[in-house]
């Protein structure tokens, strides 16, 4: 379901489609402010086919925002209310670090939009680590993880971060142990499980159950996608404008999630960040290649980029606007785009939008003991 919905939803189709239809709109006005002295009337009209074709095009391009329905599982760790319960348990459990002080929820914090609002992720007695913590926002509908893409699917990574020596530093047989000398683990286990085995890959798919359940709530955007025009203000409508025209965020922050999940090289990463480059060393594209991040929340979520490196969302504009290091690995969809400062504002407003609507704090569950 994840990859028919990614196959669907073609950024560019809709970009591309966009900055044409705008490049027609902005000639059709030229033309109707020419013969404005001669035909009041025909500029009139003019004008108004203008207005009802941006209009159109805007119902258009909010169409390919709407939220699913529901949440993708696969065939080979399809959902249960038993590996919920216990991937929950497991999630914010520091039994899963060698010191028994850190969890999963320690990198991806709830309050902090799954997250842990650090320009890097820190590991055991606070070491330092490489790269920013992701969210864990709409994963469901991720088909490859990390920044770099190295895990196959969200089963596969729970026991690189557990396993870590800089980061949780614990060990599969040592954690196995761990939560079989405990009852309440090994009722959850055979509850979930039809062979109740305690093993490294019912954990794994324990863990992927919960965080599929991850999902980003309503957002004001999502209610003026539903038809609610007082969702948002019109600065954020023109910035939907600019998303999906002349800023080009919508080349790569497609879709309901806004993420095409794809890897780029943004003119960012330098020396030996090589991104997913090191994994396909042969690939020019690929050197200092990302993954692009959801959107989701994005106002709460900095600092920004895969290694923090960027303080702000405005910090983030203005770094796009200038187009990134000019090199053949960059993206040939990063280039300075010549925003103005008002359409930076716009932009700005738009993003906003897209952070959650209130709701209750995540309970952390009674953990066995």
């Amino acid at each position: 379901m994840a990859t028919a919905t990614a196959s669907i939803l073609n950024p560019r189709r809709t970009v591309c489609g966009g900055r044409l239809k705008a490049t027609l709109r902005l000639l059709l006005g030229a033309a109707a402010a020419l013969w404005l002295p001669l035909s009041l009337p025909f500029a009139t009209a003019a004008s108004a086919a203008g207005t009802d074709a941006a209009v159109s095009e805007r119902d258009a391009a909010k169409a390919e925002y709407r939220r699913p329905a529901t949440v993708p599982y696969p065939a080979d760790n399809p959902f249960s209310e038993a590996k919920l319960k216990l991937g929950r348990m497991l999630f914010f459990d520091p039994i899963l670090s060698g010191s028994g002080t850190r969890s999963c929820a320690s990198c991806h914090q709830p309050g902090l939009s799954w997250s842990d609002g650090l320009p890097r992720a820190v590991g055991e007695n606070q070491h330092p680590m490489s790269l920013h913590s992701p969210t864990l926002l709409n994963l469901a509908w991720s088909s490859i993880m990390g920044w770099d893409g190295k895990f196959r699917d969200l089963e596969s990574v729970a026991f690189t971060p557990i396993t870590t020596p800089a980061n949780m530093n614990q060990t599969v047989d040592g954690l196995r142990a761990k939560l079989a000398a405990i009852p309440g683990y090994v009722q959850a286990f055979a509850a979930a499980f039809p062979d109740g085995a305690i093993t490294q890959r019912n954990i794994e798919l324990a863990l992927a159950t919960f965080e599929r359940t991850i999902v980003s709530g309503i957002s004001p955007f999502d209610r003026w996608v539903a038809g609610d025009e007082a969702a948002i203000d019109e600065a954020a409508k023109r910035g939907f404008d600019l998303f999906n025209g002349k800023a080009g965020c919508a080349e790569c922050h497609s879709g309901w999630n806004f993420t095409e999940g794809a890897f780029y090289d943004i003119g960012t990463a330098q020396a030996d960040d090589l991104g997913r480059g090191r994994l396909f060393p042969n690939s020019p594209k690929l050197q200092y290649a990302f993954k692009v991040p959801t959107l989701r929340d994005v106002a709460r979520r900095g600092p920004y980029m895969h290694d923090g490196s960027v303080p702000t969302l405005e910090a983030v504009i203005d770094l796009y606007d200038r187009g990134g290091i000019d090199r053949p690995s960059r993206s040939e969809l990063i280039h300075p785009l010549g925003l103005t400062p008002n359409e930076k504002a716009d932009l700005l407003a738009f993003l906003r939008t897209l952070n959650d609507d209130p709701r209750p704090a995540v309970a952390v569950p009674a953990l066995p003991r």
